[in-house]
């Protein structure tokens, strides 16, 4: 199959229930254009990787929004089950912005009441990009879920395919920011 095929195919909101689009931006990346290095994954030995969570903003989310989630994953990873690259659970509704870094070992840009969760690299903070060297484009999927509790109920120690799992019945919206990452061969 043709690379492009291929990563068009995994469309990682396919099977999920419809949700209403709302807006998210960063001031560290735009929807669409590669990661800096700080974004790329210093922990996994990319070159210049510095494994900074990305500034996010949000607005427009549906009317009955308790709280929200962010997630960052990979899709395009060869694991057969991509890659979760952050998982952020009960951030208050209060909140429509995340600074850069917020996602660092000891979460110390979140709100009070939000958590990290482990993602795949078990590690609970934001991990960055590291595409293997020659495998082609990657797409980072940042989104921002709009969720009608306050609390999502999962444990600190879930997986972020396990959040995502609670999350479907109980989100209003989703903003999607889309990033990416190419290491070359």
């Amino acid at each position: 199959m043709h690379a492009n095929a291929r990563t068009h195919a995994n469309d990682p909101f396919a099977r999920l229930p419809e949700a209403a689009a709302f807006t998210v931006t960063s001031a560290t990346v735009a929807d669409g254009a590669a990661w800096a290095a700080e974004q790329l994954s210093g922990i996994s030995g990319v070159p210049g990787g510095k494994d900074i969570s990305p500034q996010l903003s949000w607005s427009g989310a549906p009317a009955g929004t308790r709280s929200y989630a962010v997630t960052v994953y990979d899709p395009d990873a060869p694991t057969g089950s991509g890659f979760w690259h952050w998982a952020v659970a009960d951030i208050p509704a209060t909140v429509t912005e995340l600074p850069a870094g917020a996602g660092d070992d000891a979460g110390s840009g979140l709100p009070e009441g939000a958590f990290q969760l482990p993602n795949d690299a078990r590690a609970a903070r934001f991990v960055g990009a590291a595409p293997p060297p020659g495998h082609g484009p990657h797409r980072y999927f940042t989104v921002v879920y709009a969720l009608d509790v306050d609390s999502v109920g999962v444990p600190a120690d879930a997986t972020p395919a396990v959040l995502g799992f609670t999350m479907s019945g109980h989100t209003l919206g989703r903003a999607v920011l889309t990033a990416t990452a190419e290491t070359p061969a």
